[in-house]
């Protein structure tokens, strides 16, 4: 492998591997945080060297619950990621959003609670003596947002930009009581794993957008059947060769971008007195933080 890789994919579900791939190869990566889901697929697309992660692990293997996030989003950062496309499953919640669309979210409404949302609150890593509040206001990357919608549009899907995703802890799906409540909040769309994908994205200074494939109606519709993995696995087929084809797409539309729009999304979010900072946590953190101390 040779040079960085600026561009990554994540794989939901249904989605776990990248035929458009040439030149591939197996990159297994150790970080400070664990083991990865899987051997990152590193290839060229578009003449691109592209990063694919099987988010779950090829076979689905790991519960949403259970995904080391801050191992994935690491070992992206490690390969030189900065744009970084996500390929999600999801429920809809309103009406006008059907199965076999896709949307591009640019909100989160976070309902997890048992997930380390952070690189800098791991103690079983040793990030303690650092404390960074990064701005998540806007999560989703606008520029790259944009353009996953000018990719799926350039496919025969329905595409939709904008919407708010709730992310629930999973892996069960949601109760109807939950389903309805969760509209009556004006959500779009739910899942189990664009929390914390996407705030350790902004950790690590990377452009983080979605491709949200709806698969069913969750369980709230009176008229369609409530959300089952069958149905969930019937649609995913469906939007699986659809994925891959925008996320070419997309690749190609970012060949001669520039540098990530965050690039420099810490710069004002260390809010520790830098002299207080253990260095052993400067090291671990090297990737994201260096630039930021004088060594």
């Amino acid at each position: 492998m040779t040079g960085p890789i600026r561009f990554g994919v994540i794989g939901g579900s249904g989605v776990y591997q990248m035929d458009t791939l040439s030149d591939v190869e197996e990159v297994e990566l150790d970080t400070p945080f664990g083991k990865p889901s899987d051997a990152y697929i590193v290839g060229t697309l578009h003449g691109q060297r592209v990063a694919f992660l099987a988010r779950h692990g090829r076979g689905h293997r790991i519960s949403p619950t259970r995904l080391n996030q801050r191992a994935n989003i690491y070992g992206f950062k490690m390969l030189g990621v900065e744009y970084l496309i996500a390929v999600s499953a999801c429920g809809s919640l309103q009406e006008r959003l059907r199965p076999g669309d896709i949307v591009i979210p640019d909100q989160i409404f976070d309902r997890t609670r048992l997930r380390g949302l952070s690189f800098f609150d791991d103690p079983d890593v040793g990030t303690d003596g650092l404390v960074v509040h990064v701005s998540v206001a806007h999560p989703f990357c606008d520029f790259l947002s944009d353009v996953c919608h000018r990719a799926v549009e350039q496919t025969d899907a329905t595409a939709h930009l904008g919407g708010s995703f709730v992310t629930i802890e999973g892996p069960r799906f949601s109760t109807k009581a939950e389903s309805i409540a969760f509209r009556q909040l004006g959500m779009d769309i739910i899942g189990m794993t664009t929390t914390p994908e996407a705030f350790l994205a902004r950790e690590a200074e990377m452009s983080y957008a979605c491709m949200a494939h709806v698969t069913d109606y969750d369980v709230w519709h009176e008229t369609e059947e409530a959300v089952t993995v069958e149905a969930v696995i019937r649609m995913l087929m469906h939007n699986a060769q659809v994925a891959v084809e925008a996320v070419a797409n997309a690749i190609e539309l970012l060949a001669d971008s520039g540098p990530s729009p965050h690039a420099d999304a810490l710069r004002d979010a260390l809010i520790t007195d830098k002299k207080a900072v253990p260095p052993e946590v400067v090291d671990r953190l090297e990737l994201i933080v260096g630039k930021y101390f004088d060594r």
